[in-house]
């Protein structure tokens, strides 16, 4: 039985913040959906501490946002830690979203 989700997911918007320079605007929106694949990795790094990475996917139940705005998604909130979203495969009415490293805001 899959895990029960409910969280948070941001979308990135690339917005122009001085002439000639863009950044993203994120918009935060809450998704119910199920844990379909719970795993983590450790990568070595040439830095003092290892890199964490998780390997879950999780399916949000789509609204029509999600699905015309897929392609924006960023990162997905679980467990109090802000996922990168490393792939996003639409399969309606829900959304699967592959989760790997920490995300690092800008």
């Amino acid at each position: 039985m899959a895990e029960k989700f409910y969280g948070r997911v941001g979308y990135a918007e690339s917005v122009e913040t001085a002439p000639g320079v863009t950044g993203e605007n994120i918009t935060v929106r809450n998704y119910y959906g199920e844990v379909t694949k719970n795993s983590r990795r450790l990568e070595s790094a040439e830095t003092l501490n290892d890199n964490i990475n998780v390997n879950n996917a999780i399916e949000i139940l789509a609204d029509a946002y999600a699905l015309e705005h897929f392609y924006a998604i960023r990162w997905v909130e679980w467990q109090g830690v802000k996922w990168k979203v490393n792939y996003a495969e639409v399969q309606r009415p829900r959304i699967s979203l592959t989760l790997g490293g920490i995300y690092h805001e800008h």
